[in-house]
C-alpha cells in the first residue's frame, strides 16, 4: 500500500497545486492530514496554521518546508519529526542577485541611475576584489564558481570555520571582523538565528571601511538597520544592497530610502516564478527519496534551528 502524503494548507492556490502535482509525479499517494505519515507545507506565510494542522495529523513523521528560511516555524520544530527546507534549492537565482548588486554598486550604477544629466566617471573592477562571504551554504558555493572568472579573493566565514571548497580562506564566525577587514563588498548569505540576529552591527560595519559595499541576500535581522543608517550617512562604508530588510515590506518612513547610497530591492533574489518549479523539483525528489527509504535534501537541524 502507498505511503500517503498531505499537502496543506490550501491558502495559497498556484503552490498548492503545484506541490499537488510534484507528490504525484514522484509516486506517493496524496491522502488527508488524518492519514498522512508525510505533510508538504504550502504556504510560506502561513506558518501560523501549523499547530492546528499538525493536530490533525498524528501519523505525520516528515514536515517539507518551502523556504530555505526556517525561522517562522522556529517555535514549532519538533525533534521527534524529520524537517526538510528548501536549503541550496534557491542559490543560483540567488547568487546570480549577489553578482548584479556587487557590479551595481562598485561600478556606481545607483549614482548613474539617479543623475538627470551627465556626470563625473567613477567605479572600481569586481576583477581581483576581496569579497567575504558570512555563511557557507548553498548561496556561497553558487556565488564563489560565479566569481571565478573575475579572479576575486573569497573570504567565508561561518559557524563552524570548516573550509569551504575554493574559498582563499574560511574562518569562524567569532573571526568576523578579520574576515571583513579590508574587504571591497560584504555579502550576507547567513541562516538567521538568536547568534547571528544583527551580526552586521555598527562593530562590524566599522572593521568593514569606506571602500566595502554590504549585499544582504539572506534576512533583514542579519542587519541592525539603526547602525546602518548611520554609517552609511557618516560613509563609514561605501553602500549598501538590500534584498531583505526588517521589518519587510520596509516601511516608506524608513531613511534607507532616502540615502543615495543605499539601493533596495523587493526580495528578488528569487521571485516566486523563478522559484515555484524549484521548489517543486525538490519536494517531487524528497517524496521520491523518502518512499524509496533514501537520506532526504535540505535536513533541517532541529538544535540549530536551521
Amino acid at each position: 500500500m502507498s505511503r500517503i502524503v498531505a499537502v496543506a494548507p490550501d491558502t495559497r492556490p498556484v503552490m498548492h497545486a503545484a506541490f499537488t502535482a510534484a507528490v504525484g509525479d514522484a509516486g506517493a499517494a496524496l491522502g488527508d492530514l488524518d492519514a498522512a505519515e508525510a505533510l508538504i507545507w504550502a504556504d510560506p506565510f502561513a506558518a501560523g496554521l501549523y499547530p492546528e494542522l499538525i493536530a490533525a495529523a498524528p501519523a505525520v513523521q516528515w514536515v517539507q518546508l518551502p523556504y530555505a528560511g526556517v525561522e517562522p516555524f522556529a517555535d514549532y520544530l519538533d525533534a521527534r519529526l524529520t524537517w526538510t527546507c528548501a536549503k541550496g534549492v534557491y542559490a543560483e537565482p540567488v547568487a546570480e542577485w549577489v553578482m548584479a548588486a556587487l557590479l551595481m554598486g562598485l561600478r556606481d550604477f545607483h549614482l548613474f541611475a539617479a543623475a538627470d544629466s551627465w556626470c563625473a566617471e567613477s567605479g572600481r573592477n569586481l576583477l581581483r576584489a576581496r569579497i567575504t562571504v558570512l555563511g557557507g551554504g548553498g548561496i556561497t558555493r553558487s556565488l564563489i564558481r560565479l566569481l571565478a572568472p573575475w579572479g576575486c579573493e573569497v573570504t567565508v566565514v561561518r559557524r563552524s570555520g570548516e573550509p569551504v571548497e575554493a574559498a582563499a580562506r574560511t574562518l569562524a564566525l567569532a573571526d568576523a571582523h578579520e574576515a571583513v577587514t579590508g574587504a571591497d563588498a560584504v555579502v550576507v548569505a547567513l541562516a538567521l538565528t538568536d547568534e547571528t540576529r544583527h551580526v552586521v552591527d555598527a562593530a562590524l560595519l566599522e572593521s568593514m571601511g569606506p571602500q566595502c559595499w554590504l549585499v544582504n541576500a539572506a534576512r533583514g535581522g542579519h542587519v541592525d538597520h539603526t547602525a546602518l543608517g548611520a554609517a552609511l550617512r557618516a560613509q563609514t562604508i561605501a553602500g549598501a544592497v538590500l534584498d531583505v530588510t526588517d521589518p519587510e515590506p520596509l516601511p516608506d518612513s524608513s531613511e534607507l530610502w532616502r540615502l543615495p547610497n543605499c539601493v533596495i530591492t523587493p526580495h528578488i533574489g528569487n521571485t516566486r516564478e523563478m522559484g515555484l518549479p524549484l521548489i517543486a523539483n525538490r519536494v517531487s525528489e524528497n517524496v521520491r527519496r523518502w518512499l524509496a527509504g533514501e537520506d532526504l535534501l535540505g535536513l533541517v537541524d532541529v538544535s540549530l534551528g536551521y
